[in-house]
């Protein structure tokens, strides 16, 4: 039986997912710094919590842009994981995720991951199923896509400028 989304179109905001971690030891290489695989694993789960509350079904991810560690994360900070759909296909959704770490006894947050992920929506046999298209409700949500899909657009500009 095929799963079907319950609406033709959803919201932004419907797929919006926050998680936090302290990183600890385990998840630093030896300079006391994070893993990037372990950050990636949670911006890969962050990105399908989004996705699945998005199709309201199963995802899998399909692909992950290219990533750019910008600052540091240490031991002991607090690592937010947010991530929201800014755009879909027909069976795919792009999810932008985004890092930030913050040193609660300092009060700053740093910006420190940004990636573009897209996942395909599957029914219970694990083949592609529609997804509803993204409306943006607000002005707020509206600013998000747009600035989502600037930013990809931008990204992958100076990727393959790079690879030229």
């Amino acid at each position: 039986m095929k799963q079907q989304p319950s609406v033709e179109t959803r919201s932004l905001s419907a797929s919006r997912a926050e998680m936090s971690e302290i990183l600890m030891p385990n998840d630093t290489n030896n300079l006391g710094r994070a893993l990037g695989g372990r950050i990636l694993e949670w911006m890969d789960v962050c990105g399908a919590i989004a996705g699945r509350r998005y199709a309201e079904g199963q995802v899998v991810t399909a692909s992950m842009d290219h990533v750019d560690f910008l600052a540091p994360i240490d031991v002991g900070d607090v690592v937010t994981v947010e991530a929201y759909v800014f755009d879909t296909g027909r069976t795919s959704m792009d999810i932008k995720v985004d890092v930030t770490a913050e040193r609660p006894s300092e009060g700053k947050k740093r910006a420190t991951i940004t990636s573009f992920f897209t996942f395909v929506a599957l029914d219970e046999d694990e083949t592609p199923v529609p997804v509803p298209k993204l409306v943006c409700e607000s002005d707020e949500e509206r600013e998000l896509r747009d600035s989502a899909l600037r930013k990809r657009e931008e990204h992958r500009a100076a990727l393959a400028e790079s690879n030229a």
